[in-house]
């Protein structure tokens, strides 16, 4: 690892649940006992109340009794009336199908019947769906259950789907694109529009399932020794024979459905998915190390595609919003682990950074030709494009140009305006809100994405959260954290919805500290201390400590606003068969008592410790969610970003204008759909399009140059720097 790149001071950076957004002179670096800003917490209007009463008819629209499981058309049989008994009987038969079927008439069937973008603006509507165009499913075909309803899994085992906040699944065996279910009462059918500025996300992120971290996925690294991230995990299962066997079966079991009803069961109603750009394709040549041999990129390619759209339509199935992020990029974008291989930075810096970029606009475009597909856009409803670019060492000019130039491209294939492709969504390179406000103004549906954790802040901190809360009532726990949480983040976050426009918290989580097995990295200490055991043992947590770290959370997302936490699940370690990471596991919290059953219950936390509500007061601006002026950037908007492809840092002096560049003569990647197979007993109705949205998007796919010798993309630092022979000749129009 190069000696400029390390934020920490540490041996070498730590690499965590997808974040070490709190890095040393960030904004959310504050010492111990610091005065923090009094700003305040997120507040729309759909949350002025922190728990809306489940019969407000306006949200409760589950069309099944709780006992139901599947909707039925059976009309009951004649009874005989000479008996008073039967009589009531009959009656009270009659008057559940008065409400069940005027139900199903009114709200579900046209739900099926309905198609639509939901991702658009507040005063948009549904568009046209030409995969649920195929009118609804035969009852026998078409299941929907709400709370205590069973649930039978592919692999036939079943479970029962617990959720008493008004959601309700959906199963058409002959449509698998339906898009009529709805994760709870307050947030809108998939087939709805989702309103920007009135609804709310309650996110959580899916760590580790297609992006293994030691902390996320312990067992993984413990049982290879040497395992430090996928590269070198990877290397170690192909030297053993079994990458594919052991990393397929982690994207088969880490994650089952019945996570993903859990997680509409517990009142949220989007998960943020972070995928590989190996889901995609890998290169077996990426250039020559030190001693010249070629290098090859270890990663099972193509492999977790199936068990992305899997996860999708379990997504799509109990109602969730997805959010998908590109959590890789060739080269490294952070040099974390979870960028794929811990080290050095090579993307968009350093003699391959331009090259490594380039490369990653064919995997950006591949997955966006795919989602922007009307059997995929009303789930994948933003496209995070990618993970955490470190901006200190990168520089703003370079990141800047890369993100107007995966906007122009993405924009290109999907159209603009309300429904037409997913919103984008841009990290803010753990650089300040402040410094994104007025970023592409008049850009088509962009959101900027941040990262606040006070794990990460370089601080031990070690005060405690089971004692009394700061600002607050006497009764309430949390220590210094709670009001703290309110107060580093909640006016930032509103500024910026002003300032920039929509603005979500895509991680963030419960760690106070940063204790944890691995979570700063295989074998790097926690700043807290040697002390972490209390911290990794939940069983060993008081009452009080649980409150304290509840409060912290409902602090958090109160500030926060719009947010996914990081992450769902944490694996149990193998040596103790206990999560060693609690503080990151929002399932286990639910289980054990630190998380809340209801994320509403947020709603005005941070003004109950005294911070007072600074609220962005809305709502977006129409080009801000797709609506009159979207995508109109005026000359200036553009005006002092670098031209693409920009300047790159930490290149040798005589590399101006010879830095190695790929060439644009390969064959663009088309992801491949589900395969929707026929039965004997059912004929299915809708198709599962061909994998690349736009017909008209033929241009060719950048690719290696013959005869290059292009140092090792991903460690390029002090190699043999070639002169010549590495610049892309002029192309054919």
């Amino acid at each position: 690892m190069s000696s400029e790149f390390n934020p920490y001071s540490l041996s070498q950076p730590p690499s965590v649940g997808g974040s070490q957004a709190t890095l040393q002179n960030s904004p959310y670096a504050r010492p111990s006992g610091a005065n923090l800003p009094k700003d305040s917490y997120a507040s729309l209007p759909r949350e002025a109340a922190p728990l809306l009463p489940e019969d407000q008819p306006q949200y409760n629209s589950s069309p099944l009794a709780k006992e139901a499981g599947y909707l039925t058309d059976a009309a009951p049989a004649k009874r005989p009336f000479y008996k008073t008994l039967w009589f009531w009987i009959g009656a009270i038969i009659v008057t559940a199908l008065a409400v069940v079927l005027p139900v199903y008439f009114l709200v579900i069937k046209p739900n099926h019947d309905k198609s639509g973008s939901s991702s658009g603006s507040a005063s948009g509507s549904a568009s046209s769906n030409s995969s649920q165009s195929q009118g609804a499913a035969p009852q026998a075909l078409l299941q929907i259950g709400g709370d205590g309803s069973t649930v039978t899994a592919e692999d036939g085992t079943t479970f029962v789907y617990n959720n008493s906040f008004g959601g309700y699944w959906v199963s058409n065996a002959q449509n698998p694109f339906d898009n009529s279910a709805r994760a709870n009462s307050w947030t809108p059918p998939l087939n709805e529009t989702w309103q920007w500025g009135v609804d709310r996300v309650h996110g959580v992120n899916i760590g580790g399932l297609f992006v293994p971290e030691p902390f996320i996925a312990p067992y993984l690294f413990e049982q290879n020794p040497g395992a430090v991230d996928e590269w070198t995990l990877s290397t170690i299962l192909a030297s053993k024979g079994q990458l594919q066997e052991v990393m397929e079966n982690h994207y088969n079991t880490f994650i089952t459905e019945e996570d993903i009803a859990q997680i509409a069961g517990a009142g949220l109603n989007w998960i943020r998915v972070p995928i590989p750009f190996w889901a995609v394709d890998t290169w077996s040549d990426v250039g020559v190390d030190g001693t010249g041999q070629t290098v090859s990129e270890p990663f099972l390619a193509r492999v977790c595609w199936k068990y992305i759209l899997r996860l999708i339509g379990w997504a799509r199935k109990y109602g969730l919003r997805v959010l998908l992020d590109l959590h890789t990029a060739p080269g490294s974008q952070n040099g974390y682990n979870h960028s794929g291989k811990v080290g050095s930075l090579n993307w968009l810096n350093g003699p391959m950074g331009l090259a490594n970029a380039e490369r990653s606009l064919n995997y950006i475009r591949s997955i966006v030709e795919f989602i922007s597909q009307p059997e995929y856009k009303d789930v994948v409803q933003i496209f995070g494009i990618l993970n955490e670019p470190f901006l200190p060492t990168i520089g703003r000019d370079p990141i800047e140009s890369f993100y107007l130039r995966v906007y122009e491209m993405v924009r290109e294939i999907t159209g603009t305006g309300e429904g037409n492709g997913p919103m984008i969504s841009f990290h803010d390179g753990f650089d300040a809100l402040k410094n994104w406000a007025n970023f592409l103004p008049g850009a088509d549906r962009i959101i900027i994405d941040d990262h606040p954790y006070f794990a990460f802040d370089g601080q031990p901190n070690r005060e405690p959260v089971n004692i009394t809360a700061v600002g607050g009532d006497g009764t309430q726990l949390g220590g210094k954290w709670p009001q703290q949480a309110c107060n580093a983040w909640g006016a930032n976050m509103n500024t910026s919805r002003a300032n920039f426009g929509i603005t979500v918290a895509g991680e963030f989580s419960n760690a106070i500290n940063d204790c944890g097995l691995w979570v700063v990295g295989v074998g790097v200490p926690a700043n807290y201390g040697p002390d972490c055991g209390y911290w990794m043992d939940a069983s060993q947590w008081s009452d009080a400590n649980k409150q304290g770290l509840m409060n912290f959370a409902l602090a958090s997302m109160d500030a926060l606003g719009d947010f996914f936490f990081w992450t769902w699940k944490i694996g149990a370690s193998t040596t103790t068969n206990t999560v060693q990471a609690p503080l990151w596991s929002y399932k286990l919290g639910l289980e054990q008592g630190w998380m809340p059953k209801d994320p509403r219950a947020a709603s005005g936390f941070c003004e109950s410790l005294g911070v007072a509500p600074q609220p962005f007061e809305g709502p977006f601006q129409p080009w801000q969610t797709g609506g009159a002026g979207a995508g109109t950037l005026a000359p200036s908007a553009t005006a002092n970003i670098p031209a693409w492809p920009p300047a790159i840092s930490n290149t040798p002096t005589n590399a101006a204008g010879n830095l190695p560049q790929y060439t644009s003569t390969g064959t663009p990647v088309t992801l491949p759909p589900q395969t929707i197979t026929p039965t004997a007993s059912v004929t299915p109705t809708a198709t599962a399009g061909n994998g690349w949205f736009d017909a008209q998007d033929t241009a060719p796919a950048v690719t290696a140059i013959p005869g290059c010798a292009y140092p090792d993309a991903w460690d390029a630092f002090n190699a043999q720097f070639p002169l010549s022979g590495c610049l892309p000749g002029p192309t054919s129009t």
